[in-house]
């Protein structure tokens, strides 16, 4: 089974890191209270949960210390544990909580002897320390959410994952679809449907491939929209993005969106993972 604790700083990103590593298939647990982490672990092991991350910070009922014991026993067992504290510098810090104006839970917790937004900070750094020489250490100062999400799956030698590659036709006489990234318009393209025995047909019918393949203009279109999707779809993947919708629209929907569609779908499952046609126009007929 696989253990990670996230521990650090509030305000050091340790939000950004947890809802990564649920990305990434983790099961994820906020703020969990330190004496339920050992039996929390033994209990997703038995149910075969096996990849288990648990945010911890300096309120925990119990002192990092002592937790640090208690996990010696999950280690024992065969548990493998790894810990992820996220730090930054004070100055860092106490610019990102004027900029979210939240108070700093340290203040919260001791109303009776309150503190400055400094030394709250430098409190719970002092907390942290039991548990700082067997963490992985990440400093967020001046980093940006994205290189953060990708210092944390390189911390869990994550593979590359695949991108949903959705290729979808639609009709712009009834609007464009919501989830649209991308969208192209081929009403340029020759169209069917003035052809009166093409007219009742659509974009994946024989001899409607055979019209529109024979036109240079086609084929023109087809080439442009491939060679952008190409050349940029590493670049959503390099972003962390799941999803990605390509939306090609002519007037109806019916005839030129399906045909450039089918032929983009069928080019990129040659190539990817992980790629899907729809055609908004034809299902919805159905």
């Amino acid at each position: 089974m696989q253990l990670i604790l996230v521990t650090g700083l509030s305000g050091s990103g340790k939000s950004i890191a947890l809802k990564q590593l649920e990305d990434l298939g983790y099961y994820c647990i906020d703020n969990l209270p330190g004496k339920y982490v050992v039996p929390v672990t033994k209990h997703l092991h038995s149910v075969r949960r096996e990849h288990l991350a648990v945010s911890l910070d300096a309120r925990s009922d119990v002192s990092l210390s002592e937790l640090s014991r208690d996990l010696e026993d999950l280690v024992a067992s065969g548990v493998h544990l790894r810990i992820l504290c996220l730090t930054a510098s004070t100055d860092a810090l106490v610019q990102r909580y004027s900029e979210t104006r939240r108070q700093h839970p340290l203040s919260q917790a001791d109303s009776d002897s309150p503190e400055t937004l400094v030394e709250a900070i430098e409190r719970e750094r002092k907390l942290l320390e039991p548990i700082m020489d067997d963490a992985h250490i990440i400093d967020t100062t001046g980093m940006l959410p994205n290189t953060l999400k990708h210092w944390v799956r390189s911390f869990v030698n994550a593979k590359k994952g695949a991108i949903l590659l959705t290729f979808e036709s639609f009709g712009f006489k009834k609007g464009l679809p919501i989830a649209s990234d991308l969208v192209f318009d081929v009403r340029c393209l020759p169209n069917p449907y003035w052809v009166e025995e093409l007219r009742p047909l659509n974009g994946k019918d024989q001899p409607v491939i055979d019209f529109l393949s024979k036109e240079p203009l086609v084929r023109s279109m087809f080439e442009d929209i491939r060679g952008f999707v190409e050349k940029w779809l590493p670049h959503y993947e390099a972003q962390n993005q799941h999803y990605l919708t390509v939306s090609i629209g002519c007037t109806g929907g019916q005839h030129r969106s399906v045909y450039i569609c089918e032929q983009l779908g069928k080019y990129f499952s040659e190539r990817c993972e992980g790629v899907i046609t729809r055609h908004r126009t034809l299902d919805a007929a159905k």
